[in-house]
């Protein structure tokens, strides 16, 4: 049983709001981190993997789209993402080969809310898209296959935090580390005995040119620019986020 679990979603290979939130007390003193994917797809693949590695068992690793997506570049499939592309390239074999073993789903007994699935988009698949304002019958469809035990989904994906109840199940996104919509920040989620959504505070102007200086990637400023500095909203976000829900 774990008391407090620090839920850390869609870090996209952005260090310092990957650092940001790890210096939180809240997160030093978790029982685990879970890491619920889209890990390193951004501008400093490496160095995001290597921190994250070296807080040894204190993390739990969840597979997303943009790490499938790496490991299927490093195998000769390019994706649609410039900054996944050269992402894949610098990552060293051992660290393609735990992006390729990372689980779909995890799932963990926390305090306060018994058995918890931990996934990046679904429970059943890695890039399908589930919003705040969803259908019921939507999120019947994509929890169906849950067994009954199983109270409280802890997922991903849209980079924007919502809590809400589904078919019975407290339905958790943390919202994103590295490439927030709505807001900058680094959001992420803190599990016992509730569930609380938190935003932690950066100096984003410092972490640009940090990016900018630091990532090999050609694009990095911009990059920076617009995703740490989260230029889109989250009306944006849901308006093209919608369609795929099929609403």
């Amino acid at each position: 049983m774990l008391n407090r679990v620090a839920v850390l979603s869609d870090i996209h290979g952005a260090l310092p709001a990957l650092e940001a939130v790890l210096a939180e007390p809240d997160v030093a003193a978790a029982d685990l981190i879970v890491l619920t994917g889209d890990i390193a797809a951004g501008p400093q693949p490496v160095e995001v993997l290597d921190v994250l590695a070296d807080l040894g068992e204190r993390v739990c690793w969840v597979r997303g789209n943009a790490d499938r997506e790496l490991v299927a570049v490093r195998s000769g499939h390019p994706c649609p993402y410039d900054v996944s592309n050269w992402a894949a390239d610098q990552l060293r074999d051992d660290q393609v080969a735990r992006l390729a073993a990372l689980p779909l789903t995890v799932t963990l007994e926390v305090a306060g809310l018994g058995p918890v699935l931990f996934c990046h988009a679904t429970p059943r698949d890695d890039e399908e898209v589930v919003l705040v304002d969803s259908r019921v019958e939507r999120w019947a469809e994509v929890l169906a296959d849950l067994p009954a035990e199983v109270t409280t989904v802890v997922c991903g994906h849209t980079h924007m935090p919502f809590t809400r109840l589904a078919e019975g199940r407290l339905i958790v996104n943390p919202g994103s580390v590295g490439m927030p919509y709505g807001g900058p920040g680094a959001y992420w989620a803190l599990l016992g005995p509730g569930a609380h959504l938190r935003r932690t505070p950066f100096d984003v102007d410092a972490a640009c040119a940090r990016v900018a200086s630091e990532s090999g990637f050609p694009d990095a400023a911009a990059w920076a620019d617009e995703y740490l500095r989260s230029r889109h909203s989250d009306a944006d976000a849901l308006a093209t986020f919608g369609p795929r829900d099929g609403r």
